[in-house]
């Protein structure tokens, strides 16, 4: 066979293998955050709070994803301090969710409700956007049941009275 007809037959059959293979399906939130390195921390203490089935339902849901840095940065005070008291853990990471799919260009500047209860202030300046003091460092992390924006910091829910 010539030399162009070759390229030509693979290039055809370059062509039906892409349009013939689909795309993976996005994973939950839950599953998201125990493949990504940098959310080990926070994918362990989502199974250690019990929340792995919660954080794999349905939702939607906006997770506000910290990194394991972001928990290096937490004193070793509160977090021996989450590792003994399980409703505080709850309350910490629920705190980091907010009910619905959010993404950073849906995001309006003011306070939502999160998963916890309390109000979580965001604000968004064209692609640069805050939760509290976090900075969100990778935004629209496509999941099956929400979104999970990466976080550089966690965040601790107001101590209610």
């Amino acid at each position: 066979m010539p030399m162009k007809h070759v390229l030509t037959a693979f290039a055809v059959a370059t062509v039906m293998m892409s349009a013939c293979a689909t795309p993976p399906e996005p994973m939950t939130i839950s599953d998201t955050a125990a493949a990504t390195p940098q959310l080990s921390t926070l994918a362990k203490l989502i199974n250690d709070a019990g929340l792995t089935d919660t954080l794999k339902g349905s939702g939607p849901y906006t997770m506000f994803a910290p990194t394991d840095d972001a928990f290096k940065a937490v004193p070793a005070k509160t977090l021996d301090a989450l590792a003994k008291d399980k409703a505080l853990l709850i309350s910490v990471l629920t705190y980091h969710v907010v009910p619905g799919k959010v993404t950073a260009a849906d995001v309006k500047n003011g306070p939502v409700t999160t998963v916890q209860g309390a109000p979580l202030s965001l604000y968004r300046s064209g692609t640069f956007v805050t939760v509290e003091s976090a900075v969100v460092t990778t935004a629209d992390v496509d999941a099956s049941n929400g979104v999970v924006h990466i976080v550089d910091q966690v965040l601790i829910p107001p101590v209610k009275k």
